[in-house]
């Protein structure tokens, strides 16, 4: 089945790039929200810069992705993620509550401004939170607070929206990707760590999107077997 066209933030890297690509490969239009811009050569995606902490950018790109399809939006999939690692008092304020407006702030965002459009086309939202959205560790108070954000607003929504727009969280483990990049490496995998591909995640983001109007996955946790932060 054709996906339509799909709302993906955070779509210029990681998990997002992996799912945005999945969805041109289906046939589906990538509608791309990110700082950054795609890696060349994605003809298929269409791209409105935008900073997650900032809502008005936000409302401003979504209203402008949909214009490039008429309005016609069948998906938004919140891959957008960042973290500050450290203990409470260590991380600069500023910086803790940033990882906040962008993982559950920005996540609300983005599909407070798709909902009409979505609820058009009887869409489906998939919202990212993380294992360490249900498992909380040291040292990770802000993404824990936000990922554990998204799993709660992603289950109001969800019976707030039930029989209008599809909603289903994924609760992803450790990926791959350039997300670790910068960290202290007390704050890194180990050189061992079995991580999940983030190609291979996309995959489930797709059969999520592509479950028809009424048949809704609830809630995904998709990670590598021997992953740490889960169960």
């Amino acid at each position: 089945m054709t996906l339509g066209n799909i709302i993906i933030t955070g779509g210029a890297s990681g998990l997002g790039a992996a799912t945005a690509k999945a969805v041109a490969r289906q046939g589906g239009t990538p509608l791309i929200i990110d700082r950054n811009d795609p890696p060349p050569g994605d003809g298929a995606a269409v791209f409105a810069r935008a900073d997650l902490a900032d809502t008005e950018a936000v409302d401003s790109a979504v209203k402008a992705l949909a214009d490039q399809v008429d309005g016609q939006i069948h998906g938004v999939f919140t891959a957008a993620g960042i973290d500050s690692c450290g203990k409470l008092d260590d991380v600069p304020a500023k910086d803790w509550e940033r990882v906040v407006h962008v993982n559950l702030l920005g996540t609300a965002a983005v599909i407070r401004s798709a909902l009409p459009y979505l609820k058009n086309t009887r869409g489906t939202i998939v919202t990212c939170a993380s294992t360490l959205g249900i498992k909380a560790v040291s040292d990770a108070t802000a993404y824990c607070a936000a990922k554990f954000g998204v799993v709660g607003f992603s289950r109001a929504l969800a019976a707030e929206l039930a029989g209008e727009v599809g909603v289903t969280t994924l609760i992803p483990g450790g990926m791959h990707t350039a997300f670790f990049d910068g960290r202290d490496e007390q704050y890194k995998p180990p050189p061992d760590a079995k991580l999940n591909q983030p190609e291979h995640v996309a995959e489930t983001v797709l059969f999520a999107l592509s479950q028809p109007a009424g048949c809704e996955v609830r809630e995904m946790v998709v990670c590598a077997s021997t992953e740490s932060s889960w169960p």
